[in-house]
């Protein structure tokens, strides 16, 4: 793959972009619109975004700023929130494809104590297609300790009048708790070890991580990316936002790294598994087709409030969604894309029918229904940039 765009937009006293003499591909001219107008209308005030198609890369771009004062890079380290959980999913298809469990094999034959209150006939696919009915079993931000968290989730009943399976709710940080404990106990190691070794560093995505040990993050300085409260036009970092969190290991929340890095993973699944960049194969090609593939289809979802399709760890596309509704992949992808958005503020996707890898961080979190608007916007735009837009989806 040859690189063909790298820039770094430095923000002056009000940031705007320019399009000339900067390297950045005319084609994106639309896409760089819309990361501006929310900088005007100060949803964010810097963001990233990588773009790859047909093994090509388009683009590795950073705009405005990733703190006050201190100009965004495309090296600068940001948070992915939820668009990182599908490293869960993958971490999950290489034990299952060492036969270490099956899919549908109950969470309480590895994890005895899962089975309290109700939940004996939860399986792990239940899990990853968020289909296990313990929703609010537990959160991401917490001061609590990895052991007192799956303490509580073990103790906590299913939810009333849901039979597993047969009724599908958005699990925001629970199940992915669950699917951590899964790997440490069939594998040893703690989960935020398992995939710096077996995911991260064999795709080289080297400055990627969920759960930064402290040294790590004062090694790494200005490189580390603030996420921003946006509400109402008001922009301050997130209280989460610091040291103390990114050192937690949190499944569902905290992994963070350049977005480049994430669309690596991405180009990982389109080409079957095996990472273009390093050459080294992170899944089977019979995994990624097990998790892309339509294990969830038609349910009404009760806690995105819409139908949704799921693969295993992976939003599915599909004819008739809401191509606006918050972290859809927007008017003009595939019936065949699959990714994951992360709150308010990233996403990541593959259009296989395209071999289109896209993946975007905008460092401002404005409430639901702006972020909406903010990313089918930018995914329209990429679309209509790369020349994909001819037929409506």
């Amino acid at each position: 793959m040859r690189e063909v765009s790298t820039v770094c937009h430095r923000p002056i006293a009000s940031p705007t972009l320019s399009h000339k003499n900067d390297g950045v591909p005319a084609t994106l001219h639309t896409t760089l619109q819309v990361i501006q107008r929310g900088i005007d209308q100060r949803l964010h005030i810097g963001a990233q975004l990588y773009v790859s198609l047909r093994g090509r890369i388009i683009a590795d771009i950073a705009v405005g700023e990733a703190r006050g004062g201190v100009a965004m890079a495309t090296d600068t380290l940001m948070p992915w929130l939820s668009a990182g959980k599908p490293l869960a999913a993958a971490a999950i298809a290489q034990l299952w494809e060492r036969g270490r469990f099956e899919l549908d094999d109950p969470v309480a034959r590895h994890i005895p104590e899962f089975a309290a209150s109700g939940k004996e006939s939860v399986t792990i696919r239940h899990l990853l297609t968020h289909t296990g009915g313990f929703r609010n079993a537990a959160v991401n931000w917490t001061p609590e300790s990895w052991e007192q968290i799956i303490a509580r989730i073990n103790a906590a009943p299913l939810e009333p009048s849901w039979v597993p399976g047969r009724k599908a709710g958005y699990h925001a940080a629970s199940s992915w708790y669950v699917l951590g404990e899964l790997v440490r106990r069939l594998d040893g190691r703690t989960f935020d070890r398992y995939v710096r070794d077996e995911i991260l560093l064999p795709a080289g995505m080297d400055d990627s991580w969920v759960g930064m040990p402290a040294e790590k993050y004062a090694e790494y300085g200005q490189r580390i990316g603030i996420m921003h409260s946006a509400m109402s036009g008001h922009l301050r970092p997130q209280r989460w936002d610091v040291e103390q969190y990114a050192a937690v290991c949190r499944p569902a929340a905290n992994a963070r790294g350049p977005i480049r890095e994430l669309g690596r993973f991405y180009e990982m699944l389109l080409a079957r598994g095996r990472c273009p960049q390093t050459g080294r194969r992170i899944i089977s090609s019979q995994s990624v087709e097990a998790m892309t593939a339509r294990h969830r289809a038609g349910m009404y979802d009760h806690t995105l409030r819409r139908v949704v399709d799921w693969g295993l760890g992976f939003v599915l596309n599909a004819p008739g969604y809401d191509k606006e509704a918050a972290y859809s992949f927007g008017p003009h992808a595939s019936c065949r894309t699959f990714g994951h958005g992360g709150s308010r503020s990233s996403m990541g996707l593959a259009d296989p029918e395209h071999a289109l890898a896209v993946a975007f961080v905008f460092n401002g979190m404005p409430g639901e229904a702006m972020h909406a608007q903010r990313n089918a916007a930018m995914a329209a735009a990429i679309y209509q940039d790369l020349g994909l837009a001819s037929a409506e989806r």
